[in-house]
């Protein structure tokens, strides 16, 4: 249940950042800074909410999965993919281990390599809309 969670969060994490940026014109770093600050402030503040696995690793998960949300509008605009990629970069965040001791930002490598599948993804079984 505790890894179900944590997918939801990396989709939100990355929709509600690049909703924030591009709807409500914010800008990307305004929008990841400030939905990661709000919901760091709310599991940190409120341990009790949940259990101790999700008060650590859901703002943790969802600062990373922010910089996935981060993307420019004109390299993907769909919803859809965004989810995707946001569900790619909490499965890595799963099953992370020392891999990416020494790049050092796992969060962003991780966040690089979700969009980066996610484009190949789409690229290859998606038609281009030109």
């Amino acid at each position: 249940m505790n890894s179900i969670i944590i997918i939801i969060t990396g989709i939100l994490g990355a929709t509600l950042t690049f909703y924030v940026s591009e709807q409500l014109k914010q800008g990307a770093v305004r929008a990841s800074a400030l939905l990661s600050l709000l919901i760091g402030l709310l599991f940190y503040g409120f341990p009790e909410i949940t259990n101790e696995y999700l008060v650590k690793n859901i703002p943790i998960a969802f600062i990373g999965a922010s910089f996935v949300g981060m993307i420019s509008a004109k390299k993907m605009a769909n919803y859809g993919l965004l989810a995707f990629a946001g569900a790619i970069f909490s499965i890595i965040y799963l099953s992370k281990s020392h891999f990416f001791d020494g790049y050092g930002g796992g969060l962003g490598t991780s966040a690089f390599i979700a969009l980066l599948a996610t484009l190949g993804i789409s690229a290859i079984f998606l038609k281009n809309e030109s």
